[in-house]
């Protein structure tokens, strides 16, 4: 089928959309790929939605703010997709099936006997209704619910991608988003996969604090600061880095709190080490060490993260586009990969990939009469 997959990360830059033809096992076709920014008011009402999940206690009701923010993001996607589909000569009829992740405001893990939290916001009934096509969406929910991390969910899509360009394991995509994590596939034995830490998310919101744009462009900021090694000793001695994979973060775990002494630069600087120490910590966790690693993700297009990573791990570190891969459109090509397993009926997360006991569907397919259908 022709799936168009949708993501929307926690840095809130863009709508990332990319068409596939899969069945959800093989990949068939790469069609197109492409991305609309977000704008400045959805922009703002996720904000604000992010802050009340922050504040939402367990057992309360359900924000107001997240019906408003729903049916932004559902309205970004859509007018996104209205221009990309048109820009690829192509028509909602065209399209068999969506993949909507949906805009992540809230991911708490299991913790201390207790099932954890996840919340990806989007109206999918609408946006199946404006379009004509199903939706599959809430990917998540049902491996929270069953006691799993609820994340990463995009390993099984890079086991397809790697195949589909005839790799080879010992392999390792490391994806740097707001959050990092990692997908190892192994000589023999199962993929596993986890979050090693944080990403671009603290160094995003380091630059917003300090009224120096959005994030640092190219690694300016950092490039010309210094490590402060004993606050970055402060940070990697978090109690998450000793729990074992698999496990998962919100990008709101770590605080910027530690970082308030130093200049910006410095600051930038630490965070970038932090990051890509975090990553060579969990790779140490691996019982494989891959022969190489595939970074996808924004962070790859901060120098000074590729740099800190290519000193300080063992395999071959290279960009998605060195191997020919469309770095920028991983994850929606992921759910495009996904939402077809949903369609199909196969698992999409595994036990050592989210911690769920067994292999689990995930997943739910609204049509456009607005009839949702069950997991799976």
């Amino acid at each position: 089928m022709r799936v168009l997959g949708f993501m929307t990360g926690t840095s809130l830059d863009a709508v990332d959309m990319a068409v596939l033809e899969t069945d959800g096992e093989t990949i068939e076709a790469f069609g197109p790929a492409g991305e609309r920014k977000l704008s400045a008011a959805a922009r703002k009402v996720i904000l604000a939605a992010t802050e009340a999940a922050l504040a939402w206690p367990r057992g309360a009701p359900e924000p107001e703010v997240f019906a408003e923010a729903a049916a932004a993001v559902a309205r970004e996607h859509f007018e996104a997709a209205e221009a990309f589909l048109e820009k690829n000569d192509l028509a909602w009829r065209d399209i068999d099936l969506i993949g909507m992740h949906g805009q992540t405001v809230l991911h708490e893990r299991p913790e201390d006997g207790r099932i954890g939290r996840t919340v990806q916001l989007g109206d999918a009934a609408w946006l199946a209704e404006q379009t004509g096509v199903p939706v599959a969406f809430d990917f998540r929910s049902a491996d929270v619910a069953a006691g799993g991390q609820g994340a990463p969910l995009a390993p099984i899509y890079h086991l397809a991608r790697a195949r589909a360009s005839e790799m080879t394991p010992p392999l390792a995509v490391l994806n740097i988003g707001g959050v990092a994590n990692v997908t190892l596939w192994p000589d023999v034995g199962e993929l596993v996969a986890f979050d090693t830490g944080p990403g671009n998310g603290m160094i995003d919101l380091l630059c917003q604090a300090r009224g120096a744009g959005r994030f640092d462009d190219k690694g300016n900021y950092a490039s010309v600061g210094l490590v402060d090694e004993s606050i970055l000793r402060s940070l990697l001695a978090h109690r998450y880095f000793d729990a074992p994979p698999p496990k998962s973060l919100d990008r709101y775990e770590f605080s910027l709190e530690p970082l308030e002494g130093l200049k910006l630069e410095d600051a930038a600087a630490t965070l970038v080490a932090f990051t890509a120490e975090a990553v060579r910590m969990g790779f140490e966790k691996l019982e494989t060490s891959p022969r190489e690693v595939i970074v996808c993700g924004g962070g790859r297009h901060n120098p000074e993260i590729m740099k800190a990573l290519r000193e300080r791990l063992r395999g071959e570190v290279k960009t998605a586009e060195e191997v020919g891969w469309r770095g920028d459109s991983i994850e929606a090509e992921a759910f495009a990969y996904l939402a077809a397993r949903t369609a199909r009926d196969l698992p999409i997360s595994f036990p050592k990939t989210t911690g769920v006991a067994t292999p689990m569907k995930g997943g739910r397919i609204v049509r456009p009469a607005g009839n949702a259908e069950g997991e799976g």
